[in-house]
């Protein structure tokens, strides 16, 4: 927080000294650009189709322990109690499973996630350079509470990666 109020506070005072009057300043937003992106698009249908079996199987499980807690209730009146404690056992042990591949699956999807994204956001800053030097930019932010509509480059960013251009 310090470290972007001293950076806020370093640009402002650039811009309002007058010594940065001829400067060109220009803005990403960074959420377009993650869903509006070619690549990202690509890399969302790539990873959804990676993990697609272990999504089913988890449902398939999910079923699996519903079936059973609702086998359970049904039958616990005229179940014996061994066969109840057979069947509990069965339950947890298969729920305590789902539990265990539901959170494997969540780290895996969310390491694979941050990696397309860093891969994505290399594309991207590698064509914010680009654009930088081609069209003489002094500054471009990719963060900003506000940023006026007039000095948004995002489309152009999006634009250029559709196009192929690094």
């Amino acid at each position: 927080m310090l470290k972007k109020f001293l950076v806020s506070g370093f640009v402002l005072a650039i811009f309002s000294s007058g010594a940065f009057a001829e400067g060109k300043i220009g803005f990403v937003n960074s959420q377009k650009i993650l869903n509006d992106a070619p690549q990202a698009a690509k890399a969302k249908k790539k990873i959804e189709k990676d993990f697609e079996k272990r999504d089913q199987e988890l449902q398939r499980i999910a079923k699996q322990l519903q079936g059973m807690q609702e086998n359970m209730d049904k039958n616990a009146v005229t179940m014996s109690e061994s066969d109840r404690r057979t069947k509990e056992r069965e339950f947890n042990d298969l729920n305590r499973e789902f539990q265990r591949k539901q959170r494997e699956f969540r780290e895996d999807l969310s390491q694979r996630q941050n990696e397309e994204m860093a891969s994505i956001f290399e594309r991207v800053n590698k064509v914010i350079k680009q654009i930088a030097e081609t069209e003489k930019y002094d500054i471009i932010f990719q963060e900003a509470v506000y940023a006026n509509p007039r000095i948004d480059i995002t489309d152009r960013v999006i634009k250029a990666l559709g196009d192929g251009t690094k």
